[in-house]
């Protein structure tokens, strides 16, 4: 099982993972008829991203300068996703303070906001980001994301450490 981690099969777990996550969000949210808020696509993006960048990894040598380069991006991009996260739980736990409004869809934004308007939008979150549709064992969605964020970014230092330390 350790040479799992040494080679690329380590990176490659860390990509399957990634983009299981996403899976299984989309999977949530056909099975509940879930409309997924800005935050919630945001984080699904960030998975997918994370996913790319440790597929990337898989197939760098493990003393390159890019290999370290890929191991900081990889725990940039949880960091963004825990930002996100904690902003959507932040969300959620002040819903009696936010105005229900739902505001315009992800799509909208993008198409007829320039980007760091849209950016700001999405940032911001709406009244759907408060919601609360789903939980497992009493996390909600972004409790969970947070969760995931914090084990791949400490995931891809591990991996990085292996990788380094044992060739």
């Amino acid at each position: 099982m350790c040479q799992v981690f040494k080679g690329k099969g380590g990176y490659i777990l860390g990509f399957l993972a990634c983009f299981g996550i996403v899976a299984l969000a989309l999977a949530i949210q056909v099975n509940y008829q879930l409309e997924p808020c800005p935050l919630c696509i945001s984080q699904r993006i960030i998975f997918m991203g994370l996913g790319v960048v440790f597929l990337l990894h898989a197939f760098v040598p493990p003393r390159s300068w890019l290999s370290g380069a890929l191991v900081v991006v990889e725990v940039l991009t949880a960091l963004g996703g825990v930002g996100v996260a904690i902003r959507h739980w932040w969300l959620q736990v002040h819903k009696d303070e936010i105005i229900a409004d739902c505001g315009v869809g992800f799509d909208y934004m993008f198409e007829n906001f320039p980007l760091k308007k849209a950016l700001t939008l999405v940032f911001r979150g709406t009244g759907d980001c408060a919601a609360i549709d789903w939980t497992l064992l009493g996390l909600t969605l972004p409790q969970l994301g947070l969760i995931s964020f914090v084990l791949f970014g400490s995931y891809a230092v591990f991996l990085f450490c292996v990788r380094r330390c044992n060739r």
